[in-house]
């Protein structure tokens, strides 16, 4: 067995090393050897536009009419999204909004409900 730590995002064991951080093959996640050290891991916090934090099942408001890409649709102000899940990346809100379908938002657009 080795010594490296399992991935804190999969648990699997088949971890490296690439320079000051562990790599895991099958997630492919990243993080310091500091963080598994001290036994922290680097979560992004997501917040509203109020700066309230936001968890996965939440309810939000839409706070601005949103255009669908590659529609006519708009997501209107007021708008509910009931069960929303957080992810990675610039769109960092995924949902499923009623009569529009799945949709991904960024969170400086949407209020705490």
């Amino acid at each position: 067995m080795s010594a490296l730590p399992a991935c804190p995002k999969c648990n699997s064991e088949y971890t490296y090393e690439d320079g000051d951080n562990y790599v895991c093959p099958e997630c492919a996640h990243e993080w310091s050897k500091s963080a598994a050290a001290d036994g922290t891991e680097d979560t992004k916090v997501v917040r509203d536009s109020n700066g309230n934090v936001l968890q996965d099942g939440d309810t939000i408001t839409v706070i601005k009419d949103l255009k669908v890409k590659g529609s006519s649709l708009v997501v209107k102000v007021g708008t509910k999204v009931k069960n929303i899940r957080l992810v990675d990346g610039d769109h960092d809100i995924d949902c499923k909004i009623d009569g529009i379908g799945a949709m991904k938002l960024k969170s400086e657009f949407v209020k705490k409900a």
